[in-house]
């Protein structure tokens, strides 16, 4: 792949061969520019470690012998998580070479989209067009979704998720925008509206979302499971009618789209839409926590993927959702992504008030001053390009690369999940999965006790592939999480039905 580093510093002719790497298919990767070894050996580790320098130089190094340590001493400690197809751990994308070249730019002119200063750069202008692309990406009328911004990650998006819905359902319950958090702070909000606890009500929450209570001020006892007890992770209805009768108390209803351990979906399009009657009869906030699940919009229509587009039919009727591009939109980190449907709220919660030097007239009836600032979006006054590798990929490759992607993604997972659902030493969970309802991840154990106390290890040794751990009704499991734009199902399968008949014959 050409290189995409100091592209500033190069000349006008090179500049102008750049697009060339934007027009690289998904399709196209070649395995022998992939990492020999995903981990780094315990030697590369030590010397890595060994070679850190202890205490501040008062002099420095200089900029040559800071390159040679850094490639040389350090780079071989790094895992290779985004150069390889086989690195199936957590949900972890690679990065596009399309993202790549527009995150070296975004390095290298280090704007901060954050301010606003549209007769200065148009880097907002990016922040914005890239935000729609998503929302077009992922068949979400853009209009319709005016509080959009790039955050840290699902995490951060659950926090802004969050702090909106705390905003919402208090000044519902008061019926008046004065019970307001960010004026008063949530104990005083809470007196205005008579209200004395605010509920998130979920099924199988990602940490996330506990921590994200937390950081608001909800506290993490306040997430409450109002699913069914069973692996399918759906709602329980007559449980979470009830919950939402207690006195005294608002309601923030969360959404898992895309379960962490199963990749599962807790709705259906009537889910969602009986959901919305819910929230609007008791002023509750509806939001999603879709960190890997919401690209699956993207997914043709057809038998092939009709479970999966059932998981994330009707997300248009929430309030907010959260998502990451660092997963399956293959940009690299940190890059989340937050959408919310009440522009006027989300500014009134995040507004950056008294910096009048931060501050940009819109004296201009233009596009540019036309957009809303991103200082007044989100927790940061100051923030990475994270759109540019965005617009980037999603320029470069559009709607039918990522959903190409995508069904090479569900392919490999299906038949990864096809070969232990009938191997005699492995097992598939949930038990009773229908091949149709797998998403990208294959969660399984090893049927021998002994095997699968120690199986993410051994699959791992072999450095061939990693996998992730996890425990499932209280055992020890294994994940196969596929998210890399590299894949391709045919190599892929090999690859992995090797290691796991080596691990299972004690080769390793």
């Amino acid at each position: 792949m050409t290189p995409v580093r100091h592209l500033f510093s190069s000349s006008p002719s090179s500049i102008r061969s750049i697009p060339f790497i934007c027009q690289i298919s998904v399709m196209d990767a070649d395995p022998s520019t992939f990492a020999a070894d995903i981990l780094p050996s315990p030697e590369q580790l030590h010397n890595a470690r060994s070679k850190l320098i202890q205490t501040l130089p008062s002099k420095g190094i200089g900029l040559a012998e800071a390159r040679r340590h850094l490639y040389e001493d350090l780079v071989p400690g790094f895992n290779r998580q985004s150069q390889s197809p086989y690195y199936y751990g957590f949900v972890t994308g690679g990065t596009t070479p399309a993202a790549v070249l527009g995150d070296n730019i975004a390095t290298q002119a280090d704007q901060s989209p954050q301010v606003h200063l549209p007769n200065d750069t148009v880097a907002t202008d990016v922040d914005d067009r890239a935000l729609s692309m998503v929302c077009e990406l992922l068949a979400l009328q853009p209009e319709q979704w005016p509080h959009r911004i790039f955050s840290t990650g699902a995490t951060a998006s659950n926090v802004l998720g969050l702090a909106c819905g705390r905003e919402f359902v208090l000044q519902r319950a008061a019926a008046s925008a004065d019970a307001s958090v960010a004026e008063l702070g949530i104990a005083g909000a809470m007196r205005a509206a008579g209200v004395g606890e605010v509920r998130v009500l979920t099924t199988v929450p990602h940490s996330s979302l506990r921590k994200a209570a937390s950081i608001v001020g909800l506290g993490r006892a306040s997430v409450q499971d109002v699913g069914i007890p069973t692996p399918r992770h759906k709602i329980d209805w007559a449980t979470l009618e009830a919950a939402l009768q207690l006195p005294r108390t608002a309601y923030i209803i969360a959404v898992s789209c895309g379960e962490v351990n199963t990749g599962l979906f807790a709705t259906t399009g009537a889910d969602m839409q009986r959901l919305r009657q819910l929230c609007d009869k008791h002023g509750a906030w509806l939001h999603v926590d879709a960190a890997f699940g919401l690209l699956a919009r993207a997914l043709p229509q057809g038998e092939e993927f009709s479970k999966i587009l059932e998981g994330v039919a009707g997300l248009e009727l929430a309030d907010s959702i959260a998502g990451d591009a660092h997963k399956l939109l293959n940009v690299p980190y940190d890059c989340g992504i937050f959408l919310s449907r009440h522009l006027a709220l989300g500014t009134h919660i995040f507004q950056n008030p008294n910096a009048t030097y931060l501050n940009i007239p819109s004296t201009t009836a233009t596009t540019a001053h036309q957009i809303p600032s991103p200082l007044n979006l989100g927790i940061e006054n100051s923030r990475r390009f994270r759109a540019l590798p965005v617009y980037a990929t999603l320029s470069a490759y559009g709607r039918e690369g990522y959903s190409s992607m995508l069904q090479r993604q569900i392919r490999l997972a299906r038949a990864i999940a096809r070969y232990i659902g009938s191997s005699a030493e492995y097992e598939l969970l949930p038990r009773g999965m229908a091949e149709g309802e797998i998403y990208i991840i294959v969660l399984f154990r090893a049927r021998d006790a002994e095997l699968n106390a120690g199986l993410v290890k051994r699959l791992n040794a072999l450095r061939r592939l990693y996998v992730s751990g996890t425990v499932w009704e209280g055992q020890a499991a294994a994940r196969f999480a596929v998210a890399s734009w590299m894949v391709d199902v045919e190599r892929d399968l090999k690859v992995v039905v090797d290691v796991l008949t080596e691990v299972a014959k004690g080769e390793w």
